[in-house]
């Protein structure tokens, strides 16, 4: 009668060992779903507030007083704009990047001089490339660029 009890404590043991095995891989499944899930909400994060950012210099840009147009010499510039009598807000504050959950954004910088656009500092790799646009997170950069003048095609044709 012991020998039966012995085989039944070792089928027990077994079952015991399968049964946690299946757990721990079911749960190192669901971990793997759950980061990458959680990855991709990062990364539409980022394009928005990136584009927040390009909104809010493009508008900084077309409202500067005068016929000459300024990019703002940095981004706090876009929570106060001081060239006006009356308070200009681009932003209400200044976002955390997503991807390394800081304040801290890489500038790009205008050629006539102050903050095009911004980029993640994050080297990390996007979950879907294609879908990104880009490499890494740093590749994507966020940069206004102001509508090029188009000459009248009209009047550059000869009639």
């Amino acid at each position: 009668m012991r020998s039966g009890s012995r085989r039944q404590r070792g089928f027990t043991y077994l079952a015991a060992l399968i049964l946690v095995a299946l757990l721990g891989g079911g749960l190192a499944a669901y971990g793997e779903m759950a980061s990458h899930a959680r990855q991709r909400e990062k990364e539409a994060e980022l394009i928005w507030i990136g584009n927040q950012f390009r909104e809010a210099i493009g508008l900084y840009y077309q409202r500067s007083p005068g016929a000459v147009k300024r990019y703002p010499e940095e981004l706090e510039d876009l929570l106060d704009d001081r060239r006006f009598l009356a308070r200009q807000r681009y932003l209400r504050r200044i976002y955390a990047d997503p991807m390394t959950g800081k304040a801290a954004w890489g500038l790009v910088q205008a050629p006539e001089g102050g903050v095009a656009g911004v980029y993640s500092l994050s080297e990390g790799v996007p979950a879907k490339i294609a879908v990104f646009g880009a490499q890494s997170y740093r590749e994507r950069q966020f940069v206004y660029q102001p509508p090029t003048s188009k000459v009248n095609e009209s009047k550059a044709r000869p009639g």
